[in-house]
């Protein structure tokens, strides 16, 4: 009978468990978790403090006793594994509940350990007044402060994803936020163009937000309150603090077992680590990006589940099945907008080098006459030299989720914007268009691969505007309502007769609303001779948000 040991549950580890039961009645099982909690859902913790999930029960996935009952599966709570020995092929377990140490033999051993909040050693961070949310203990005492203390004020210190959630649910507690980033924008994982329209929804939903100011210097108590100094010399107050500034993977007890480790657990395609009998899935191993081919760490819910089951797969049978990496398709509520992104974001490849192209569309959510459709914002990347898509980005109200699932199982098997173009949806005018999202993405971006249009971006236009003619093609009445400074407007469907007007000797960025009109003028003016056009990818609405 073959023996699998488990160190750490949650998504990785315990689906890995399930799979295991599930390939081998036979197997003995054991998983280590050090924790209370060894199944939770630490996506759904904000929501609780925010009230949108109201029974704590609902966070617990599964308990020893339930996954014991239907799986046969030894879990063991409070119970840290503290080393590894690979040689004889055993851990040491140390019972935090009574405080005495153990040993068990295993023929697999599989590390789960996840990622830790990265929580620096900075002066005040001990305050008893600032939080970490991790898990289940984490949330308890964050809602316990709320509801005893009664805090009017939060900062929270990272402007990434858990950081985002944990301010809005801080605010639908009742209480007044301000978001400090260090960087320039929130959500550094994806394009500043993007990020911008999360930004605009907190600051719509009052919450205080402050970019590019540095990091915390130090925190001090104010009045039982903490008073938090920036590094650009602000300071800030407030009754509670969540920091929120990043993750880390867990990697130390693999490294003082002599395991390979970078920034994570080093794995190969099969997820063994160096160690052939051990393993390693979820948050705390480094997967390969299949867009840039580069090694890094994805801590995301997912690809940990994904990892679980094939990691058992490969126990079981043999190693047959690879782990193709990991994209990194990933999605945010932010109260009533949605930003979704997959693929890396412009500036990773910029540092890479590898050379790409964008265009940004502005499609409804559903078929325009139908009443409720909503404006989203949809950029794709994608490489000039053979339409392969590099990545997505959308923000709005409505079936963002959707577009970028799409463009992510494309991505998977290598798509290009020619299969964007022909992809077939369901269609019908409460859910989407006859012409996608989707297919509008790929159709402007097959005009830029065949030469029919340039695109170029308001950043590029506006950093080098002397050497720009733009021209909006708005109507009138469009322009009234806002206006790029030094445009000229012509509405297209006046343009034919009226292209004299149009001064020679510069390049031409051409904007409409969406990009649709500037596209049809952009067609026009090159057949009439002008050869430096450009279709300001985005148009007004672009402008709009880079701007506000």
């Amino acid at each position: 009978m073959s023996k699998y040991l488990i160190v750490g549950g949650v998504a990785g580890g315990m689906s890995c468990a399930a799979r295991l039961r599930r390939l081998s009645e036979d197997a003995k099982i054991i998983v280590f978790e050090r924790g209370e909690f060894v199944s939770f859902a630490n996506c759904g913790l904000p929501y609780y403090i925010g009230g949108k999930i109201r029974e704590k029960s609902a966070l617990v996935l599964q308990t020893p006793e339930s996954f014991k009952n239907r799986f046969n599966v030894d879990v063991r709570v409070l119970s840290e594994v503290v080393r590894i020995d690979p040689a004889a092929k055993k851990i040491t377990v140390k019972d935090i509940y009574v405080g005495r140490e153990y040993e068990e033999t295993y023929d697999k051993l599989i590390l789960s350990p996840g990622a830790e909040p990265v929580r620096p050693d900075i002066l005040g961070i001990e305050h008893p007044a600032i939080f970490t949310l991790r898990n289940i203990p984490d949330t308890l005492k964050i809602k316990n402060f709320i509801e005893t203390k009664k805090p009017s004020t939060a900062i929270v210190v990272g402007g990434g994803y858990i950081g985002l959630e944990m301010a809005e649910n801080l605010v639908e507690a009742g209480l007044h936020v301000t978001v400090v980033e260090a960087l320039p924008q929130v959500l550094n994982v994806i394009d500043p163009d993007i990020a911008a329209m999360a930004g605009i929804t907190l600051k719509n939903n009052k919450i205080i937000l402050k970019t590019g100011v540095g990091g915390v210097l130090s925190f001090d108590d104010n009045n039982g309150g903490v008073r938090a100094l920036l590094s650009n010399g602000q300071d800030i107050k407030a009754d509670l603090v969540i920091w929120s500034a990043g993750v880390k993977p867990e990697i130390s007890l693999a490294k003082d077992a002599g395991l390979k480790t970078n920034r994570g657990i080093v794995v190969d395609e099969y997820l063994r680590t160096s160690d052939e009998n051990i393993y390693a899935v979820g948050d705390a191993i480094e997967v390969k990006n299949p867009v840039t081919g580069v090694m890094g760490v994805m801590p995301l819910a997912g690809p940990a589940n994904k990892q679980g089951r094939l990691c058992a797969d490969n126990i079981i049978e043999g190693n047959k099945r690879k782990y193709k990496g990991t994209l990194g398709a990933s999605v945010l509520k932010i109260f009533n907008v949605t930003v979704a992104a997959v693929g890396p974001p412009s500036k990773v490849l910029d540092a890479l080098k590898i050379p790409y192209e964008t265009v940004t569309v502005h499609p409804g959510s559903h078929a325009g006459y139908y009443p409720g459709a909503a404006s989203m914002t949809l950029k794709l990347i994608f490489s000039p030299s053979d339409g392969r898509i590099l990545g997505a980005q959308a923000a709005g109200v409505e079936f963002v989720d959707k577009k970028i699932d799409v463009i992510s199982a494309i991505m998977g098997m290598k798509g290009t914007v020619y299969d964007l173009m022909e992809f077939e949806q369901c269609y019908a005018p409460p859910y989407s268009s006859a012409k996608d999202a989707v297919n509008m993405a790929g159709f402007v971006a097959e005009n830029v691969l065949s030469g029919r249009i340039k695109t170029i971006t308001w950043e590029k236009v506006l950093a080098n505007q002397d050497d720009f003619i733009i021209l909006d093609v708005r109507t009138g009445g469009e322009c009234g309502r806002g206006k790029a400074p030094g445009a000229i407007n012509i509405p297209v469907d006046d343009l034919r007769q009226r292209i004299g007007e149009i001064p020679k000797g510069k390049k031409i960025a051409v904007h409409c609303g969406v990009g649709i009109r500037s596209y049809i003028a952009v067609r026009i003016l090159m057949q009439s001779g002008f050869e430096e056009v450009f279709n300001i990818s985005g148009g007004y609405i672009s402008y709009a948000i880079l701007k506000a």
